[in-house]
């Protein structure tokens, strides 16, 4: 397995790096409620040896004007910093009972816990490779008919909301991208990120794409799309890869690498800029259509038996499109003139179901499948 790490800078080295979106807090405030703590524990002891400094004798201070070695505030410091850092000089003791027993139940265990303190930063660095590579394993595990979303750019972002939005679990999505900026950005949303290209097999393999039921490509250069399409395809003959091409030229291109769909992004952009200009209320329509949530929605959906043999124009929603043996067919096509068992519905019907507008199949109906 390649290097783990929760950095998502990106250099040579680093090619093919899972990197798991962080959980952990800001590293500044994990050092700054250690050094508290440590400062803490410092202050707490300091008071404790210099409010029973009757029961120290310093040795070295020994003198006649302070023949019984008294212990002052500055030696009451300098007693807690060499105790607590284990030095020990030696030339201050507790010589009472109940200085000793603080020392024993008190100063000693704040000397361990300034220790653990002091050593912790150290610690969680030399473990957290090892806690990375248990939770990368853990997650390799667990993946499994995910789905590969190569480029994380406007498409990328746009394309793993949807499908968020329509009930996929972010822990299902693995995003592929050189870029640093935005595999910080996929990580702040809770998205596994792999860093590299696309079109180097061994990064497509730390994304798993031999076990992803869905990869989605939408870098913005067409020829690595293509290449990427290709490499994906060697990888998973059975995956369903959707892509996006910025020029209608290379659409035929991007099909015979092995895309099963793909969306010529310049093309869609062009004609909504006009058919929003030559009708603006049919340009928001459109532009309707394809934002989640909000007013219509495109949506595929499975035939209920009580529709079996009706016209698609006849139902509840408003049917564009029926798939059939894996082919699409408008809905005025002869060949779908009487829906038949096995038959899925493209549909246009409201984001949100509307009390005078119930969702067929959402309500316990039963489908009509071809295995019935």
């Amino acid at each position: 397995m390649s290097e783990v790490s929760s950095d998502p800078s990106i250099d040579g080295a680093a090619l093919g790096r899972v990197v798991l979106p962080e959980r952990s807090r800001s590293p500044w405030w994990e050092l700054g409620r250690r050094l508290l703590a440590a400062a803490a524990i410092l202050v707490g002891t300091v008071l404790v040896v210099y409010l029973d400094r009757g029961g120290y004798r310093d040795a070295g201070d020994a003198t006649l004007v302070n023949p019984n070695g008294t212990v002052s505030a500055i030696d009451a410091l300098y007693y807690t910093t060499v105790t607590l850092s284990t030095t020990g000089y030696g030339d201050i003791a507790p010589v009472t009972d109940n200085a000793r027993l603080i020392n024993a139940f008190v100063i000693t265990p704040a000397r361990i816990a300034f220790l653990v303190l002091l050593i912790g930063t150290t610690l969680e660095v030399l473990a957290q490779r090892g806690r990375e590579q248990f939770r990368i394993g853990r997650w390799r595990k667990q993946m499994g008919h995910h789905v590969v979303v190569i480029g994380y750019g406007t498409k990328g972002r746009s394309a793993i909301d949807t499908l968020v939005s329509n009930g996929l679990d972010r822990e299902k999505v693995v995003v592929v991208d050189p870029d640093a900026t935005a595999l910080a950005t996929a990580n702040a949303q809770g998205l596994a990120v792999i860093s590299g290209d696309a079109t180097r097999r061994e990064v497509l393999n730390q994304a798993g794409v031999a076990e992803a039921d869905q990869i989605i490509i939408t870098t913005d250069d067409d020829a690595t799309n293509v290449l990427a399409a290709l490499t994906v395809r060697q990888a998973n003959p059975e995956a369903w890869i959707v892509a996006s091409v910025r020029e209608h030229q290379n659409a035929p291109l991007m099909k015979q690498s092995g895309a099963d769909s793909v969306i010529t992004s310049s093309d869609a952009v062009g004609r909504l800029l006009g058919l929003s200009t030559l009708s603006p209320k049919l340009g928001s329509v459109m532009e309707d259509l394809l934002t989640y949530g909000e007013g219509l929605e495109v949506a595929e959906r499975e035939l209920l038996v009580s529709e079996v043999g009706r016209p698609p124009q006849s139902l509840p929603d408003q049917v564009i499109a029926v798939v059939r043996d894996e082919k699409v067919y408008r809905y005025f096509d002869p060949v779908v003139t009487l829906l038949a068992r096995g038959d899925r519905l493209i549909v246009v019907r409201p984001a949100r179901e509307l009390p005078w507008a119930p969702r067929p199949g959402t309500h316990n109906e039963e489908l009509a499948t071809e295995g019935e």
